[in-house]
This record gives C-alpha cells, sequence and structure tokens, in this order.
C-alpha cells in the first residue's frame, strides 16, 4: 500500500501543472448549467489526451460527458463523478471548478496503475447541479443502474468532512391570476394576484411551527406587479421545499400547496403550481464505502476528519438511491467558508487549495484501487446498499 500511495503521489506531482491550469481555466471561464461547454471541451480534452475513451453528449445533454477506461469486460464498474457549473453573478462560488478537476484527476491516477485489473474506471461529466441537476435525469435513464460504486467529492472550508446526507427537495413554482383595476380609482373592481402571493408566505411562516426541525421551505417573490397605482393581474412566487427523507417530503410538500390553495381562495385568485427545476431525492451513504475512503484519507496522514450536518440538496442524491455512493468534501484553506460566496471562488483557485484536493484525489484513487481487487469488501458494500432504506 505504501508503493501505491508513493506512485499515485508521484503521479500527481507529475500532472499538477496541468490540474492547476485547467482549474484557472474554469475559474476564469465560469458558465451556467447546461452552458458548460467550454468546461465540457477542456475536461474531454485531457481525458483524451491520457488514454480514456469518450462520449460526448451523453444521455442527450450537450455539456454531459463519460470517458471511460477498462482492461476487460469483467470487473467491478467504478464511476467518478464531476461537477463543473457556476453560480450567477459570483462565477464559482461553490467550487465547482476544482471539483471538476480533482474527478478528472482521480480518474487519469486510477486508470495510470491499473495495469492488468480487471475493470473499468469512468469519470462521468455531470451538469448544472446548481439547478437542473443533470445527475437526476441520468438516473431516470438508467446510467448509474450498472455502476458498481459512484464517488465524489466536494470542496469545502477548514477540514475534510466525512459523506453525510443532504435533503430530498422539491421547486415549485406558484402562479396568481387575478384581474386588473386602478388601485386607487376603483380597487374594488380588481383581484389582487399579489395578495395571493403575500398570504401564502404568511401561511407557509405558520406551517413551519408543525414541522420537523429538519425540514426547510424557503422562498421568494419572482413577479409581484407593474406599478403601484395598477392592481396586479400576475404574481409569482418560487420555493424550495426540503426534507431528509423522500418520505417525509411528499407530506410536507402537500402541506405547503394546500397553504397556496387556501391564499387562493382567500383572495379570489386562481393558482397554478408547477415544478420550476429539477427535484432532487435524499442522499443516503454508504457507510462502508464511506468507512473505506476515511481509512484511506487516513493513512495519507489526514487526522482531521469532521461529520457534517448538511441542510442543503445535491443531485448526487439521485445517483445514491441507484448505487453505492459516497459525497466527503476535502477543505480549501483552514479557515471558515461560506458556500455560494465570492471568496470561496477566491479560495479555489488558491495555493492552499491544492493540498486538500491532492489528499482527496488520492483517497479517491486508493478506494477504487482496492474494490477493484478486493471482491468480499466490494460485496459488503453492495449487500449493505441492498439492505439500506432509501
Amino acid at each position: 500500500m505504501s508503493d501505491v500511495k508513493e506512485k499515485l503521489s508521484q503521479l500527481f506531482e507529475n500532472y499538477k501543472n496541468e490540474f492547476v491550469e485547467l482549474n484557472e481555466y474554469l475559474y476564469n471561464n465560469p458558465e451556467l448549467g447546461l452552458q458548460e461547454f467550454k468546461a465540457c471541451a477542456a475536461h474531454t480534452a485531457i481525458l483524451e489526451k491520457y488514454g480514456f475513451n469518450v462520449t460526448k453528449n451523453f444521455a442527450g445533454l450537450e455539456t454531459a460527458f463519460q470517458a471511460s477506461f477498462k482492461n476487460s469486460t469483467e470487473g467491478p464498474r467504478i464511476a467518478i463523478l464531476a461537477e463543473y457549473d457556476a453560480l450567477p453573478g459570483i462565477g464559482h462560488g461553490c467550487g465547482h471548478n476544482i471539483f471538476g478537476v480533482t474527478s478528472i484527476a482521480t480518474g487519469i491516477l486510477v486508470k495510470e496503475l491499473m495495469k492488468d485489473i480487471p475493470g473499468e474506471i469512468l469519470v462521468i461529466g455531470t451538469p448544472a447541479e446548481e439547478t437542473n441537476g443533470a445527475k437526476v435525469d441520468m438516473a431516470q435513464k438508467g446510467v448509474f443502474n450498472n455502476i458498481d460504486i459512484a464517488m465524489a467529492v466536494h470542496p469545502s472550508g477548514e477540514a475534510h468532512y466525512r459523506s453525510g446526507v443532504s435533503q430530498a427537495m422539491e421547486a415549485l413554482q406558484f402562479t396568481f391570476k387575478g384581474k386588473t383595476a386602478h388601485a386607487s380609482g376603483a380597487p374594488h373592481e380588481g383581484i389582487n394576484a399579489l395578495d395571493g402571493v403575500l398570504m401564502l408566505f404568511n401561511s407557509v411562516n405558520a406551517l413551519r411551527q408543525q414541522t420537523l426541525e429538519t425540514a426547510r421551505v424557503h422562498g421568494i417573490i419572482t413577479k409581484g406587479g407593474e406599478a403601484a397605482n395598477i392592481i396586479p393581474d400576475l404574481a409569482v412566487a418560487n420555493f424550495y421545499v426540503r426534507a431528509k427523507s423522500l418520505e417525509y417530503l411528499k407530506g410536507f410538500v402537500e402541506r405547503v400547496k394546500n397553504c397556496a390553495k387556501g391564499a387562493a381562495l382567500a383572495t379570489g385568485t386562481t393558482l397554478e403550481i408547477a415544478n420550476y427545476e429539477t427535484s432532487f431525492a435524499n442522499l443516503v451513504t454508504n457507510n462502508k464505502l464511506s468507512e473505506t475512503y476515511e481509512k484511506n484519507l487516513k493513512s495519507l496522514g489526514v487526522t482531521d476528519i469532521r461529520d457534517k450536518e448538511s441542510h442543503g440538496s445535491t443531485d448526487m442524491g439521485d445517483v445514491s438511491h441507484c448505487c453505492p455512493t459516497i459525497h466527503p468534501y476535502f477543505p480549501l484553506t483552514t479557515s471558515h467558508l461560506t458556500g455560494h460566496s465570492v471568496e470561496f471562488a477566491s479560495a479555489s483557485i488558491a495555493p492552499d487549495a491544492y493540498k486538500g484536493m491532492k489528499e482527496a484525489t488520492l483517497a479517491m484513487a486508493l478506494t477504487a484501487l482496492e474494490l477493484f481487487e478486493n471482491k468480499e469488501l466490494l460485496n459488503e458494500i453492495k449487500e449493505e446498499f441492498k439492505n439500506t432504506k432509501k
């Protein structure tokens, strides 16, 4: 094992300049979800350079890809998932630039040491995690049904964090329609759509008292009228509704929808309810796989590995309902970082970021190589997946 670690470490250093160059290129060319054309081209170019068979426009998505290297038709299929979409206004405020680079670095290092080991290492590029969640579409199309293991490591601050849980999420849009009228001259002739939205917010605020502490519901008004002297005939609110399990989320969503229906009834407006983004399943970490990754991380000298409580959502959750999955975190710095911020984006290209990136890359690579050769461990991971309630 010591010899393998040394080889992986040296390989990382050999390729580091290319990894840094790619990371900085992605940072300087941020692209929103499903528009990651430069990022997709850059990722696939380096994977093709190092001997991967690349499928572009993967799963019917223009900015998705699958890169594969295998020695035989037998053996495990291990997938490393890459993200590379940015956020509006702040660029890579979630660090998906270095996320994607860490994933392809892992794939390249594993491929270099596979030699005659039977199996297949895949790097799958998954666009639009921040919005439409390409992994959801891929899961529905069966992409992960014949994958033995799926891994991805997300950047964070302060320390390494274990793979934990994420919230199941549904994105709801409420459109209230009424009737325009002069707000001062003839308000009695109008039907105020904005009143419907405001009453929805008030009802949701009251609902919070009767929900689990782990559940979340939060929204914004995206349209509230054209002018102060016109009764608005159209008002729109977008909400995220989140819960730790799909089972609880289903009932919670119905209660939020009932708040909207009550608001429409009270204000005399008509109501339309739709999903404005893809909904995500909750993340179910495979504990045996997580323990294996953590063991390999510790073998690199990492001692500060923490639990992470997450109230956010990720489309990695949908992957975890298809195959054994982990989604841990690696540090960009030893300081606290707030996600979705300009400071987080800047930290992703700072010199300190490459220490955490290297540790995550090597730990994933060691885990993949171990699972290619340890059938008993792989079977234990699969058995846990089969017996775990999703």
